[in-house]
């Protein structure tokens, strides 16, 4: 097979330097072809030659150097620098945050056991004194702390006021949708959706009819949230008061209570305020529930009666009671079989 030499000149991609490479080129179909190609680093093919070349970008490598110096610019050097360049400036999104009440009541009022029935000569009734004695210590001490931001606060002024606040939410919120925006100025948000649960298909009759004992406050807890100086109060109010409450749901029924049975009620109601800001107020932020109390009545729910065909149930029955007698004949059946084939063979079956 004859064969002849050809000189191909490359340039290489690293130094610039082109270099000369004598090459023996065997009189074959594919030898010239695969050889160019590996020497010249280019498809055989033109089609989609553009396409291949539009997968490589140049591009601009940022000066180093000038990032360099660019870090060390103060931020009104660099403001100017950005205003000359045409660059817009970074926005800082991080917006203030406004916590307006706090999530828990923290240190919850235990309420005595027995409370609102042992008078105050009986065993129980002076127990709860001595406990009240005990907690009034804690309860000054924050009440100091109250009064650096409230110069005029008052507990039984602010027991008035706490009673008007518990009468009016109990009154809107028979129409929860109507009075939505007044119950979040007098209910925190944490207070709101633990009222409202399960109100927009129901209907409520509440009606406040006299106090038994005026409204007292009992237990007062500062706590610092974040800050030392941002500090939120919660005053613990007991009400001891005659009401009406009657629940009914979506079809009209009654669910729990009755609107012509007045009950004495006592109430532990926790008021909490943001006495770090100038704008806040009072608000109904939960309700202690002591462990000692017997549970409530269960709601009477109302429930869809189904189709029932009592004809199709009683042939079910019938139909099972002579599938079963069924069974039972065609087992006697196959023992009888199985006795007869030993007595005629004297062979015993497994």
């Amino acid at each position: 097979m004859a064969t002849c030499v050809k000189a191909v000149r490359q340039f290489t991609l690293t130094r610039g330097t082109p270099c000369m490479v004598w090459i023996p080129l065997v009189k074959h179909a594919c030898a010239p072809l695969i050889l160019q190609q590996q020497l010249m680093k280019k498809h055989w093919t033109i089609k989609w030659r553009k396409e291949r070349a539009n997968k490589y970008y140049k591009v601009n490598l940022p000066d180093f150097d000038e990032v360099r110096e660019r870090d060390k610019f103060t931020p009104d050097e660099k403001r100017i620098w950005m205003k000359k360049e045409g660059i817009c400036q970074p926005r800082n999104f991080t917006r203030p945050m406004y916590i307006s009440n706090t999530n828990s009541v923290f240190e919850p009022y235990v309420p005595p056991e027995g409370d609102g029935k042992a008078s105050s000569l009986s065993k129980e009734g002076a127990r709860e004194r001595f406990t009240e004695l005990k907690e009034k210590g804690k309860s000054y001490k924050e009440l100091r702390k109250v009064r650096q931001y409230e110069d005029n606060f008052d507990t039984t002024s602010f027991a008035e006021l706490a009673n008007n606040i518990y009468i009016e939410t109990h009154n809107l919120l028979q129409d929860v949708k109507k009075n939505e925006n007044r119950l979040l100025e007098l209910v925190t948000e944490k207070a709101y959706p633990e009222m409202t649960f399960g109100l927009d298909h129901k209907t409520l009759h509440w009606k406040f009819v006299e106090s038994i004992e005026p409204a007292r406050v009992v237990h007062i807890r500062t706590n610092p949230m974040i800050t030392n100086d941002n500090i939120y109060a919660q005053i613990t109010v007991r009400f001891h008061s005659k009401q009406v409450l009657a629940l009914y749901d979506r079809f009209g029924r009654l669910m729990y209570g009755s609107e012509h049975l007045v009950k004495d009620v006592i109430d532990y109601v926790v008021f909490e305020k943001h006495i770090a800001s100038l704008y806040g107020s009072w608000r109904i932020h939960g309700k202690i529930i002591p462990k000692w109390l017997p549970p409530r009545e269960p709601l009477l729910k109302t429930y869809r009666k189904p189709n029932l065909n009592f004809e199709e149930i009683d042939n079910a029955e019938e139909k099972e009671k002579t599938d079963k007698k069924e069974e039972e004949e065609e087992k006697d059946e196959i023992n009888e079989a199985i006795e007869k084939q030993k007595k005629k063979y004297n062979v015993e079956i497994v």
